[in-house]
């Protein structure tokens, strides 16, 4: 639609500079790429051929040295000593997918030594993220003589003290930001800690405890390589280690692709039980076939399962599968977590939905960055997900709260518990979350988490206050305002180009996630030869032309009126390059991520636009204008006949939504082409006479719904002052 805003385009390399490149050239004699692909590996770093073939071979080997990790070795040495000695190790972890796999894994290698080890995974309703008094307390009377976090326990300070008082020790592992004081404990093993010279800082909480298991089978096995013993560990633990990564979002480079990737290959060729149970649990109807594992699949179908056991039930449950060697317990298992997650998907549309209410009732963008809503039933659970959807909607930080008599998790009494609200944020680029809360931390009960994500616990009585503070830092951040969404591609392919030999070869960048996006290609100037709706009208499938390629491009979640497109329209197109496999077939496909008219068409537009709010506002100089185009702008009698009678038509046919382009269009299919200006001045006309019920459902985007009214006698055009004034305005400045 012409005045509807998009999204920015960015495109980090043109056709023109990608063939120029010397370094892209490089990479692609080296390797036997073809220069997309070679750009693509210089878009992410990859400056020399060295350094691509090392990214497109993620082996093991490639794996840092998990000593170099501070107290990694000291971590390693008392827990091996522990479970030697046979007394009781805990683990205490988060109920995220991150702290699932995280527990699951530590927990199969500690039994695997004969060690006497359990689990511990807080409620996140009834006692909320990370460690607490009450929990403490209960496993130092079981017995427990160490505590070992994963995914949690680098903010403990005040729990780490109370674990000494009850004569346990604690050893803590953890990816999360250290914003404070480090936890007096035995061990912190943490490469985001002070002081610590891992090279690699991004590790999920599950990417720590596989490091830490790294360093304790080097300790165990000193016969043995350093490598060898990684591999060991990689080809044990993986799988569980790379569903973790993926959930988290952590960005899949440098040692996270490896895992990734070695996990992924598991995965598909051959899963553990658990996991063969729950991906047969996730599409039943399936046909035997051998399924292709990627990160999109961990992240979309995998990961939601394993989250909703946590978020509205217990996290025990994905534990208890992931632990499960029988094929029949996991079968019960991981039909229990998809049907926990249809729970989850229902409860979580409830709240978008009023989410969504609430900021056209509640926000104003034009003063506040951040989006801070609270409710009184909203799932805790849940608002994470919400959350999430509503930054992606309006690329806004977005801070959800919920006041659902749950209590903060601290066993403390000061506060009664309907009056501590649970809260997950997540943010855009431009704005560290973690750094935004610890600005408020003197308003809020505790907080933690990422850059892009963070949960906290706040007062009610301290939500205003809150709210002010962390719109205030927000301004601080984006300058002036909050930055437009922005869709970038990673670079222009010709038609030439898209073949099956491009994107099978595009194979070998996987796995794609955070920082190693899938990519993004960019075509210009193509031809809409066909435009149809399917999935009862949610999608759009586009056939589309240019030079001597023809392909099929799919729209999904967009609608052929929402694009606004049709047949012979010019376009630009942003894509990914897919593999589309029907009955054994395998064919060439576009998935569609952004479209829009061409350069030239577009100028068409703006220009008539132009025209119309010059004549409009009476700032056009009406005497540069020829006869013949004032007659291409004023309507005549027939023209408005014409229009009227094509739109009693679609009207009669239950068609009675339509935008201006999308009247243009049908206009000139049926031999009466008119122009922009022309067609809009005769909608004027026509709402002006009573003439057609018109209402403008989308003023900007220029879309009408029209209604038909009945009259006995013909409209009488001249008694149209808008009309009368627009024939006036050129017969006079031209006479």
């Amino acid at each position: 639609m012409l005045l509807q805003k998009k999204d920015t385009w960015l495109v980090k390399a043109s056709r023109e500079e990608t063939e120029k490149s010397a370094r892209v050239r490089a990479v692609a004699v080296a390797l036997g790429l073809r220069l997309p692909t070679a750009q693509l590996l210089v878009n992410r770093g990859c400056e020399t051929p060295e350094q691509a073939k090392r990214f497109l071979e993620k082996g093991t080997e490639s794996l840092h040295d998990p000593l170099l990790m501070k107290d990694a070795e000291t971590a390693a040495r008392r827990i091996l000593a522990v479970a030697e000695s046979g007394e009781r190790i805990v683990i205490y972890g988060d109920y995220d997918v991150d702290g699932v796999t995280s527990v699951s894994i530590l927990h199969m290698y500690l039994t695997s030594l004969g060690a006497d080890v359990g689990y511990y995974i807080p409620s996140r309703l009834g006692e909320g993220y990370g460690m607490s008094e009450t929990s403490l307390r209960r496993l130092s009377g079981e017995g427990c003589r160490l505590i070992v976090t994963v995914d949690t326990g680098i903010t403990a300070v005040e729990e780490a003290q109370i674990i000494k008082e009850l004569g346990m020790e604690l050893i803590v592992t953890d990816h999360h930001e250290c914003h404070g004081d480090i936890p007096e404990a035995y061990a912190v093993v943490n490469p985001k800690q002070p002081g610590c010279p891992y090279p690699f800082k991004e590790l999920a909480g599950v990417g720590v405890v596989f490091k830490l298991i790294c360093a304790m089978e080097i300790l165990r096995n000193p016969q043995l390589s350093a490598a060898d013993n990684v591999r060991a560990v990689a080809d044990s633990y993986a799988d569980l280690a790379a569903i973790g990564t993926v959930a988290d979002v952590m960005p899949l480079t440098d040692e996270n692709r490896l895992i990734v990737s070695k996990g992924l290959s598991m995965i598909e060729n051959s899963p553990r039980v658990s996991l063969a149970a729950l991906l047969t649990a996730c599409t039943p109807d399936a046909k035997a076939q051998k399924r292709k594992i990627t990160s999109g699949y961990i992240g979309f179908t995998i990961a939601p399962r394993v989250n909703a056991a946590g978020r509205i039930r217990s996290a025990s449950t994905a534990v208890e599968l992931f632990l499960s060697t029988d094929r029949e317990q996991a079968k019960l298992l991981a039909e229990e977590l998809c049907e926990i997650n249809k729970e989850r998907q229902i409860e979580e549309n409830r709240i978008t939905e009023e989410a969504f209410e609430k900021i056209s009732a509640e926000h104003d963008f034009a003063h506040d960055p951040v989006i801070v809503l609270s409710d009184e039933k909203w799932h805790h659970g849940i608002i994470g997900i919400v959350a999430s959807r509503i930054t992606e909607k309006y690329n806004r930080p977005c801070i959800l709260i919920s006041f659902d008599d749950a209590g903060d998790g601290t066993g403390s009494s000061a506060v009664s518990s309907g009056d501590i609200g649970k809260g997950s944020g997540r943010s855009i680029k431009g704005m560290n979350l973690v750094d935004a809360l610890t600005c408020c931390r003197d308003l809020l009960v505790k907080y933690g988490g990422h850059e892009l994500a963070a949960g906290l616990s706040i007062e009610r009585s301290k939500l205003e206050a809150f709210k002010q503070r962390i719109n205030d830092y927000a301004r601080g951040c984006f300058d002036t305002e909050v930055p437009g969404a922005a869709i970038e591609a990673e670079c222009e392919l010709c038609p030439a180009d898209a073949d099956m030999e491009l994107a099978i070869e595009l194979y070998r960048l996987e796995p794609y996630g955070v920082s190693n996006p899938t990519p993004l290609f960019v075509m210009y100037d193509m031809k809409v030869a066909h435009i149809s709706s399917v999935g009862n009208g949610k999608h759009t499938k586009l056939t589309l032309s240019k030079d001597s390629l023809v392909i099929t491009g799919m729209y999904f979640r967009r609608s052929p009126a929402e694009l606004d497109l049709y047949e012979n329209d010019k376009v630009d197109v942003m894509f990914n390059l897919d593999i589309n496999e029907y009955q054994n077939i395998k064919s060439l496909q576009f998935i569609i991520k952004d479209i829009r008219l061409c350069a030239e068409e577009r100028e068409v537009l703006e220009r008539e636009h132009r025209l119309y709010v010059a004549i409009s506002d009476g700032t056009l100089d009406f005497a540069s204008v020829s006869p013949h185009q004032a007659q291409s702008i004023v309507p005549r009698r027939e023209d408005c006949a014409v229009l009227y009678n094509l739109l009693r038509r679609e009207l009669r046919l239950e068609h009675d939504t339509f935008s201006l382009r999308a009247l243009c269009c049908l206009l000139s299919a049926e031999g009466h082409p008119m122009r922009y200006v022309k067609v809009k001045y005769i909608i004027r006309v026509f709402q002006e006479l009573n003439i057609l019920g018109v209402d403008e459902t989308d003023p900007e985007g220029e879309v009408y719904k029209f209604k038909y009214i009945y009259v006995k006698t013909k409209a009488d055009l001249d008694k149209s002052n808008i009309l009368r004034k627009l024939r006036t305005s050129f017969i006079q400045k031209q006479g």
